[in-house]
């Protein structure tokens, strides 16, 4: 917060020194009167201390991150067999990925990752994790309870999600855009989604910041960043 108020003072010093300039540039021509410099100065303070009392203290100076996509309906079950809707990411932020229980590569890597992001926000109550499986035809609910237990999560806030492989990767790709939308010209049956990219949904379903690599240190710390900016929008 502190370094937030820094940086806007800054701004708004370079914006009142480059105007003093053109107001001492205009002070040398013959009808500029001190009277209308002064209402000028006036008007530039008053300016600057109505932007800081707005912004400073809150991240309402920065850019926020952009909307890629958004979610689009579905229905999936958990690793409960309780039915999950795109209602049920209505208010929270959600990191979305997609694995396999029997994945010996990137999953249990990609999951380690998470971990870390999980164990910083478990206790937000608008935060969650959904993860996808890619393999329905193996992944039960009673193999995703299993898997989830053998994490020790809290499951209303990492939910395993089983369902029809094409719902799911239909969802991968146009929903969360995880997966390259020409790879469904194949047989769904032939089909195989395996990434370990991940994607971030804001609190009214909208898909922010484009994909993060739960490989790549960097990314995985923007995207608890990501994560914190979110959670405060709309506080």
């Amino acid at each position: 917060m502190q370094q937030s108020c820094i940086i806007l003072m800054l701004t708004l010093l370079n914006i009142t020194a480059l105007t003093w300039s053109v107001v001492n540039l205009l002070f040398n021509k013959a009808w500029m009167s001190k009277k209308i410099i002064g209402y000028i100065i006036f008007f530039i303070v008053l300016t600057a201390a109505f932007f800081y009392f707005v912004f400073a203290g809150t991240d309402n100076w920065k850019a926020k991150l952009p909307v890629v996509s958004y979610v689009q309906p579905f229905s999936f079950i958990n690793q409960d067999g309780k039915t999950v809707t795109a209602e049920d990411l209505k208010g929270k932020v959600t990191v979305v990925e997609y694995f396999f229980t029997t994945c010996k590569g990137i999953c249990p890597k990609m999951n380690k990752s998470l971990q870390t992001i999980y164990e910083q926000y478990k206790d937000e109550p608008d935060f969650l994790v959904l993860a996808h499986t890619v393999q329905p035809e193996n992944d039960s609910i009673q193999r995703l309870k299993f898997y989830a237990d053998s994490m020790k999560i809290d499951t209303k806030k990492w939910m395993l999600l089983t369902g029809r492989k094409d719902s799911l990767y239909k969802a991968a790709r146009a929903s969360y855009l995880l997966d390259d939308p020409q790879n469904n010209v194949e047989k769904i049956e032939d089909q195989f989604i395996h990434t370990q990219f991940l994607a971030l949904v804001d609190k009214s379903g909208n898909v922010r910041g484009g994909v993060y690599d739960a490989l790549k240190k960097d990314e995985m710390k923007k995207l608890s960043n990501d994560i914190k900016s979110l959670l405060k929008e709309g506080n």
